[in-house]
């Protein structure tokens, strides 16, 4: 397999079409089953959109807003904006009313395209005060009780009037350029208003080439993807949309992320790209399996962590008789391991966030190879990712093909290459501190090693600077809090302040267990201020605090009312959270324990 310099997103597309025209490309659920889509007909449906777009008036640099869920017309849509010579805003279906009506006013859409009656709940209030909104599709039917200030259609309308509309496809697609803007992606706003990040087709594609050649190593052919990320997220739009059109694979839409491991036994994937929440969650769901086992069960499980993790920290360090229980363990349980991941994972990629090392490292004792990245929006995303032969999980890897990393002296990592960002639309002040002579300035520190790869120590917004002058890293010490079976969600504070205090979610299993065991109702808002689950978690966070350093130390700490969730704006759509918005729901409390201290 070679990789192919196309000037545009809808060129790579049209020309992989070509090629596989008969072969399935699109797979989704429908009556329980999963039916595909080939590729030609996927081409023959993006073929028809543009030239309706294109008849209703959207043309070269118009702005088009997408919500909607994970589905074959996602890719559909916004291969048809481009391919019409429009730009693709994609937007969160968790957006507020709010959100939405800044997304529609900022990037000056022209129209936009929702996929269900619930999702344009929220869609359609911004919608009506969108000025420069002339019309809006519907994938599905929409029940609309008033009359709209811009023209509706439904999915299939559009595709009728794309039949009847003259073929300028190859026209427009011919005329596309790698330096022409593809899409705005707006930023998830971890620290406030999201910026309108403009992303080239290049910008992308390079992105997709530096994939492509770390991915060399798995001797590359049928690949199958299976996307659950949302895909207005600029992660999953690159490597789970266009990286496999890159590829020629199989894209395979989730159900939700409810029925993940069911959907992997079943479409099997060979690549998967998700963020360290979901790795998270996966290592607790196993962990609290693990201690429902019987003996001797328990017993190799928890061998197979040790000496893997031993094989993979001290290569060759194991003797004649760890290798044959290692082998033992290969049998009876990494295989088992593998088998409820499909059977034929060649690599799960992990991005979006920092990656707790022990999570990494009891994947890899299961033989399951994770590779960490690293990346951010305005990078198209990805920087750096550990090569699948060489892998450093205290490391984010290497810089991509193309991609230049240097470390300033305050120790930010700057960024150069034809994935970094055009600009912030309509922002040039923001756009000249954050790109300068070419170099963009991700705002995370780090340092690299003699052999390149990165290591990121954190964010250097969220760097805790102490009363006294000493800085902390919040991800760290989070990263150890959420490493305990009973800690979902931790958030620390102490800037400006003698030591660091915390907000802790209980993780909900265990919640529920020492809820039945207490006598008392599972409802979190109750039990966050019941005196003996905080003792509980005293216990938990005294663990903790044993291996960190005096500085990193939790002296004091709340349980939250509710769980961090995009929902209440306190995660952002790739499972961060948002450090302003919990101290807004819990900055009165913090300092009372400051207070207390």
């Amino acid at each position: 397999m070679t990789y192919v310099d196309w000037q545009s997103l809808p060129a790579m597309f049209f020309e992989q079409a070509a090629k596989r025209a008969d072969r399935p490309f699109l797979w989704a659920k429908s009556d329980g089953t999963w039916q595909s889509i080939a590729w030609g007909e996927t081409a023959r449906r993006v073929k028809l959109l543009a030239r309706g777009l294109r008849a209703l008036g959207i043309g070269k640099g118009d702005r088009v807003v997408l919500v909607s869920e994970n589905r074959p017309e996602w890719l559909i849509a916004d291969l048809a904006v481009m391919t019409a010579g429009a730009i693709t805003v994609p937007a969160f279906t968790t957006n507020t009313v709010a959100d939405h009506r800044h997304i529609l006013t900022h990037s000056g859409a022209k129209a936009a395209i929702v996929s269900s009656r619930q999702i344009a709940k929220r869609l359609l209030p911004a919608a009506a005060g969108a000025s420069d909104l002339k019309t809006l599709i519907s994938i599905e039917p929409l029940d609309l009780t008033q009359t709209q200030a811009f023209r509706t259609l439904s999915w299939a309308e559009a595709m009728e009037l794309g039949g009847k509309s003259p073929d300028e496809v190859a026209a427009t697609v011919s005329g596309l350029r790698r330096e022409e803007v593809s899409c705005f992606i707006y930023t998830s706003g971890t620290g406030g208003t999201p910026k309108g990040v403009m992303l080239t087709h290049g910008s992308i594609m390079a992105n997709c080439e530096g994939a492509y050649d770390l991915l060399l190593a798995f001797d590359l052919g049928e690949e199958a993807f299976l996307s659950f990320l949302p895909l207005s997220h600029s992660y999953e739009h690159t490597a789970g949309q266009f990286l496999p059109i890159a590829l020629g694979a199989e894209l395979y839409y989730a159900e939700g992320v409810e029925t993940l491991a069911s959907n992997m036994v079943e479409v099997r994937p060979t690549i998967m790209t998700a963020v360290p929440r979901l790795y998270e969650s996966m290592h607790q769901r196993i962990m609290r399996g693990v201690e429902k086992m019987s003996g001797m069960q328990k017993w190799l499980f928890l061998k197979a962590v040790e000496l893997g993790r031993k094989d993979y920290e001290q290569p060759g360090s194991l003797n004649p008789w760890e290798r044959i229980l290692n082998w033992v363990c290969e049998r009876t349980v990494r295989e088992k391991v593998r088998a409820r991941f499909g059977g034929r994972l060649k690599a799960m990629v992990s991005g979006g966030a920092a990656l707790n090392y022990e999570v990494g490292v009891f994947f890899l004792a299961l033989g399951v190879r994770l590779l960490q990245g690293y990346g951010q929006t305005e990078a198209s995303p990805v920087i750096s990712a550990n090569p699948p032969g060489r892998i450093k999980l205290k490391t984010v890897g290497p810089a991509l093909k193309d991609v230049e990393v240097r470390i300033a002296e305050d120790g930010e990592i700057l960024v150069r290459g034809e994935c970094v960002m055009k600009g912030y639309w309509r922002d040039p002040e923001s756009t000249a501190r954050t790109v300068i002579d070419g170099w963009l300035h991700t705002g995370d520190i780090g340092v690299m090693d003699e052999e390149g790869y990165i290591q990121i120590t954190d964010r250097k917004k969220d760097i805790i600077v102490f009363s006294g002058g000493d800085n902390v890293s919040p991800a760290r010490v989070e990263g150890f809090l959420t490493l305990q079976p009973e800690i979902a969600q931790a958030m620390v504070h102490g800037d400006k302040r003698p030591n660091l205090v915390a907000v802790l979610v209980p993780d909900p299993d265990f919640l529920a267990e020492w809820a039945k065991a207490s006598g008392k109702p599972n409802d979190l808002a109750q039990l966050a201020v019941d005196p003996e689950l905080h003792k509980t978690l005293s216990a938990v966070v005294d663990k903790v605090n044993r291996d960190l350093s005096s500085l990193e130390k939790v002296r004091r700490f709340i349980i939250a009312r509710e769980a961090f969730t995009i929902d209440n704006g306190m995660m952002t759509a790739s499972l961060k959270i948002r450090r302003h918005k919990i101290k807004e729901a819990y900055g009165a409390a913090l300092e009372a324990l400051y207070e207390r201290a």
